[in-house]
């Protein structure tokens, strides 16, 4: 593994007026690893993402990139040094072809001609994006078509490709899976570990464990802007980052205050005090299923060490 990281967050804070979305993150991206990102609605996801693709400047703390401090002026600026971030909605034109939204703000790397008379290469950037899709196993007849006829995975793969071509040495996916099929999400996550065998930094931000758990080897999980902890694939069980990203200690807490409410409830309503009882039941059996299931695959894993 290389000495240094590609991009390293350290104690980074971000503030709108009183509002703090992100406090005291930070996170390590090494070269040829998937770090998973991981968090429930409202976690600070998508405000550490737009951070490191130089949509915000951080409030407080630091960037580094390939170990020197660094301050992003704007996403242009980040994707010139190489961070390219793939967004939930693609940044794609539907009924533009699959080579000009390949190449769309990149359209002067394959011009011909000169001054008046230049132009877009149309053979050239056809042939490319063509062969830029063959590589992650997608066939495309005619990249002339409108990216809008692909499915919501072959878009996927056109934006990651685009990004790899464009020398990204970090790709920032942003829950790329969240709106795919199983099969469809297969074809992204076997690209997610492409993109990782050739020696890119990945960050896959997710909220769903079983797709991070299938390609991912470091995982951070956030909670209303704070870091709860990041661990390796040996440190932690696929349970435990559930159990962590369901928020056990919140429904524990739920059920606590369910009951006090029921007890409260029992005299003056005490219809409502059942439903209540019967929920908190439930959110205590949860819970304790939990926690047999994280002590059973400790158990395992240190048996079969």
């Amino acid at each position: 593994m290389a000495e240094v990281p590609l991009i390293e967050v350290r104690d980074v804070s971000k503030h709108f007026g009183t509002v703090i979305a992100l406090s005291g993150v930070s996170m390590t991206v090494w070269p040829g690893q998937v770090h998973c990102l991981l968090g429930d609605n409202g976690a600070g996801k998508s405000t550490l993402i737009k951070t490191l693709s130089g949509v915000h400047k951080p409030s407080e703390g630091e960037i580094l990139l390939e170990g020197r401090p660094i301050v992003f002026e704007s996403p242009r600026d980040a994707l010139d040094r190489g961070i390219a971030t793939v967004y939930q909605d693609l940044a794609m034109i539907p009924l533009m072809s699959i080579t000009r939204n390949f190449f769309m703000g990149r359209e002067k790397s394959v011009t011909r001609g000169r001054g008046l008379f230049e132009r877009l290469d149309m053979k050239r950037a056809n042939a490319i994006a063509r062969e830029e899709m063959a590589k992650i196993g997608i066939d495309v007849r005619d990249p002339t078509q409108a990216v809008g006829t692909l499915s919501g995975g072959e878009r996927q793969c056109v934006a990651i490709a685009r990004a790899v071509y464009f020398g990204a040495k970090v790709l920032i996916l942003d829950e790329p899976t969240s709106a795919l099929g199983v099969k469809q999400a297969s074809v992204v996550l076997r690209y997610v570990a492409q993109a990782r065998a050739r020696n890119l930094g990945v960050v896959f931000i997710t909220h769903n464990v079983h797709h991070a758990w299938a390609v991912g080897d470091v995982f951070t999980v956030l909670n209303r802007g704070k870091t709860l902890g990041t661990f390796r694939k040996d440190e932690i069980t696929r349970e435990q980052l559930l159990n962590m990203m369901a928020g056990g200690k919140e429904l524990e807490e739920l059920s606590t205050e369910l009951a006090e409410f029921a007890r409260s409830d029992r005299a003056r309503q005490p219809e409502a005090a059942a439903v209540e009882e019967e929920v908190a039941e439930e959110l205590e059996k949860e819970v304790e299923l939990d926690e047999k299931l994280a002590a059973q695959e400790h158990r395992l894993r240190r048996d079969g060490s």
